[in-house]
């Protein structure tokens, strides 16, 4: 089980925000490699970058960020990123400096054509990012709700060639009120890719959850919110993962 620690990116900064709210951000970083560093550290194994920026815009804004950052775990880790990605030369420069995972969200669910272009030019490469509530798929920053299945768009994508879903519970998010395993379940079961958990992370409860259902396609989980605040020590949650996933 991959835990996976979030570096949200905003003017510069490491923040976290409460249900995607722009206005409600919280700064838990003035030097993003600095908490690169700090979860590369603590064992992490993966790292999640969102440029928040760039996701508004609809192309990047947080590049000096993200070249520290990398430079910082200096390829010894995977970095995916998401943000503002809309277009094959975006992917196309991440990659070549150092992101090993792209992650397309909205442009996914409004271009399909783009994510099955990108998916064939930059095959290995491509996490698409669902975002839900009660099962319909959102977009836009999460401003807006359409009449999309989660599950149906999933199977659509599975067959363009991504690599993996994060699959992202917007009623939670942030809001460090669990995360919702049932939905995530359902979703793993009904396709091959792997599934990211995301959203809600609250306490070692949620690892331990996660860990029961991994056999279902479930390969990591997003850290967020909860352990920026304490609510859960990073190093000892993936330590713990990692015993109980030796016993299954």
């Amino acid at each position: 089980m991959l835990l996976i620690p979030a570096i949200d990116l905003k003017d510069g900064h490491c923040v976290r925000l409460v249900q995607g709210d722009m206005d409600q951000s919280t700064t838990f970083g003035e030097e993003p490699a600095l908490v690169a560093r700090r979860w590369l550290n603590e064992g992490a194994r993966r790292l999640h970058l969102v440029d928040l920026n760039g996701a508004f815009a609809g192309k990047p804004r947080n590049l000096l960020a993200i070249k520290s950052i990398l430079k910082e775990v200096d390829e010894r880790i995977p970095v995916q990123l998401g943000g503002g990605i809309r277009d094959l030369d975006t992917i196309e420069q991440y990659i070549d400096s150092g992101i090993s995972y792209v992650i397309i969200g909205t442009a996914a669910v409004k271009n399909p054509g783009f994510l099955r272009d990108a998916c064939s030019a930059f095959g290995g490469h491509i996490i698409v990012g669902i975002d839900a509530k009660d099962g319909k798929v959102a977009t836009d920053g999460w401003s807006k709700i359409t009449g999309v299945d989660v599950v149906d768009l999933a199977r659509k994508f599975e067959d363009y060639g991504i690599e993996s879903i994060i699959y992202t519970d917007i009623g939670r998010d942030g809001m460090l009120t669990g995360i919702n395993v049932e939905a995530t379940v359902r979703l793993a079961q009904a396709v091959d890719v792997p599934i990211i958990a995301s959203g809600g992370l609250s306490g070692i409860a949620d690892i331990e959850q996660l860990v029961a259902v991994e056999h279902e396609g479930v390969e990591g989980v997003i850290c967020g919110r909860s352990i920026y605040t304490g609510a859960l020590d990073f190093a000892k949650a993936q330590e713990r993962a990692d015993e109980l996933a030796a016993t299954l």
